[in-house]
């Protein structure tokens, strides 16, 4: 194991490559990354890479992302089958429909979702930022939020606005049941339950911290709570572990894991930068658009 997490070193040193991965990967592919994070700082950290070639160990829509915001750049995704059923749920053909039906609607566009979706989106946004681009929006006579019906909810119970709502959801996220969240209280009466916001109303209602897996890690850094149940993709908890050694944290349910993240490994990852294959790459006039949208979430992020 030690030999090829040296040789993928080595080859990153010879191809200026950088490796991204997000927290969901396997704890083997977050520990051979240059930077480890969510979806929104996986996406400014795109923006921000000195680097000819990213390797990005995800899933497919975040290495689009990438390659949108670094055209002059290979982006790599080790296994192209590494995609995203939340992703898949709605189409850029589908989302152009119910604009005709809301010609005066923004279209505000969860970054889990493909690049020809967010080309026809005004704005994109992360479970970390949602809130703060939909309100960015001002007064618009009509939001649509895809594709995740829930993270949507959550962001219509913050601002307190109706919004058109797709009826996507993370297939991973959704299994989660307000039950196992009482019986793991029951198991860890001291302990603070923080669930992603991906998870339905009933879950998030029962939860002490609705975050997103950059603020989870954020807050373990500054809580004085020292024990924590985890209700998202299991994992996070590797990273949280390191991050806040001195804190105990219980994953929920060993069910949650998404198998589409789990796809790349680090064999995977030596084989993509030896061979610069596969390489992610997005039309430009589909890219053109699709940057507008990202680059309006990070500037209204970061206002």
């Amino acid at each position: 194991m030690a030999d090829i997490r040296d040789d993928i070193k080595r080859l990153c040193r010879e191809k200026n490559a950088i490796i991204l991965g997000h927290t969901y990967q396997p704890s083997e592919i977050q520990d051979i990354a240059d930077f480890v994070g969510d979806s929104y700082g996986l996406s400014k950290k795109a923006t921000e890479v000195d680097a000819d070639i990213i390797v990005f160990c995800g899933v497919m829509f975040m290495a689009e992302t990438a390659a949108i915001l670094n055209p002059g750049r290979t982006v790599l995704l080790p296994d192209l089958g590494a995609g995203c059923p939340m992703a898949d749920m709605i189409t850029a053909e589908q989302l152009r429909d119910l604009k005709s039906e809301h010609p005066d609607a923004a279209v505000v566009c969860y970054v889990n979702s493909t690049a020809e979706v967010k080309a026809e989106s005004t704005i994109c946004c992360t479970s970390s930022n949602a809130v703060k681009v939909v309100r960015s929006l001002g007064l618009v006579p009509e939001i649509i939020f895809v594709p995740d019906q829930y993270l949507g909810r959550f962001v219509e119970a913050q601002i307190g606005q109706k919004m058109i709502l797709w009826e996507g959801f993370c297939p991973t996220h959704a299994m989660i049941r307000r039950e196992t969240v009482d019986r793991a209280r029951a198991e860890h009466p001291g302990a603070d339950v923080m669930v992603h916001p991906e998870c339905t109303p009933e879950v998030q209602a029962v939860a002490d911290h609705i975050l997103s897996t950059g603020q989870m890690c954020d807050l373990v850094k500054v809580t004085d709570c020292t024990e924590f149940i985890i209700g998202t993709e299991q994992g996070i908890v590797h990273t949280l572990r390191k991050i806040a050694p001195h804190i105990t944290f219980h994953h929920l349910s060993p069910f949650l894991l998404c198998p589409n993240m789990k796809k790349i490994t680090l064999d995977k990852v030596k084989w993509a930068l030896e061979t610069l294959e596969p390489v992610v790459a997005v039309s430009p006039e589909v890219a053109g658009r699709a940057r507008t949208a990202i680059e309006g979430m990070l500037r209204a992020t970061e206002a």
